[in-house]
């Protein structure tokens, strides 16, 4: 059974969010007044703009790092909310960007009976020292149970740790997910700019996010230990993806359309019933044809990197190309079909 909520529209709502998000990540303070022909809102004004006003937000302690340092939630909406909305800023210490669209989303109001879950740094000591890994040389996103797998050795790009979920804060998030049970996750990586639909869930939640912050939808490569992966495959009736940003920081613009894209799916996700799982992406494959497959997606994908790394130095203005993707975009009826059948890889 499907709960519906009366939505404002993506377009909407980023053209609130956009002005907003300048504070935010432009260094701006104080209030941004309103033009003053909205001076005077309708009532649908009101209702958009208590969409994006300044909410308080409390704190909890999930978990700590290896080198002690707290782990933390910010709850934006009641932490009892019946459907919970998890973002997480920050995996890898070295791809930081989305911080700047969870500090933002801080700050807005969720719709009724929801609460937003944002987590800025997953990885406080890999943001700490700019790397990839946690303290002890774990790709934290190689750690959690489905399909894990001994990958690299340590000190290996994507060394996978002794054991699923030997580090504290893999065990940290894990449990969060598990009391959560949130409809929707969201986690920012970069820098290759997609949207990736490979782990499972709703590809229509993934289509619509892709659509309104102007990414392509893609398949990024099946890893064992990925977290997504685990997520979608213990809960066939949420939805976790993730979100490769461009290279570098987002700009005000670009932050203010994730935000939008987040608050878009806080008010239209829907909760299927058990009876109507979502699509998932195991397709019964064996752990051994997982890991061959893993081997040759991190050789494609670490390449990718390199070459948007080399491309971003030489061209600085392809850092902020989505930035300049049409405002208000539409979500197209005829591309809204959770029945859709998609082959696994």
């Amino acid at each position: 059974m499907y709960r519906t909520h009366v939505a404002p529209s993506p377009g909407a709502l980023l053209a609130i969010a956009a002005p907003l998000a300048i504070g935010a990540c432009g260094g701006a303070t104080g209030s941004t007044s309103l033009p003053a022909a909205r001076q005077h809102p309708t009532s649908r004004q009101a209702a958009l703009r208590a969409a994006v006003a300044p909410a308080r937000a409390s704190e909890v302690v999930i978990g700590h790092s290896v080198r002690g340092r707290a782990i933390l939630a910010h709850v934006v909406g009641s932490p009892a909310a019946e459907r919970r909305i998890l973002i997480v800023g920050c995996v890898h210490g070295n791809e930081r960007a989305g911080e700047a669209v969870t500090r933002r989303l801080g700050s807005v109001t969720p719709p009724a009976r929801t609460a937003l879950w944002l987590v800025d740094e997953f990885n406080p000591d890999g943001c700490r020292a700019d790397t990839r890994q946690n303290a002890r040389g774990v790709d934290l996103n190689r750690n959690s149970p489905w399909h894990w797998q001994p990958l690299e050795q340590p000190g290996g790009t994507f060394y996978s740790g002794p054991g699923a979920l030997s580090e504290p804060e893999s065990r940290a998030i894990n449990r969060l997910v598990r009391r959560l049970r949130p409809a929707v996750s969201v986690w920012y990586h970069e820098h290759a700019s997609l949207v990736d639909d490979s782990s499972g869930g709703s590809l229509a939640i993934e289509r619509r996010y892709a659509r309104l912050v102007g990414l392509p939808l893609r398949s990024y490569g099946v890893f064992p230990g990925s977290i997504t992966g685990w997520q979608d495959a213990a809960y066939p009736h949420d939805t976790g993806f993730m979100v490769e940003l461009p290279a570098g920081s987002l700009p005000a613009s670009s932050v203010a359309r994730h935000v939008a894209a987040v608050l878009a799916l806080s008010w239209g996700v829907a909760r299927v019933a058990p009876t109507a799982p979502r699509r998932t992406r195991d397709g019964g494959r064996s752990a051994a044809g997982i890991v061959r497959s893993a081997v040759r997606c991190e050789h494609r994908a670490q390449e990718a990197k390199d070459r948007c790394v080399v491309d971003s130095q030489r061209r600085p203005g392809r850092r902020e190309e989505w930035a300049n993707v049409r405002e208000g975009v539409e979500i197209a009826a005829s591309e809204e079909r959770p029945h859709e059948a998609r082959k696994f890889g």
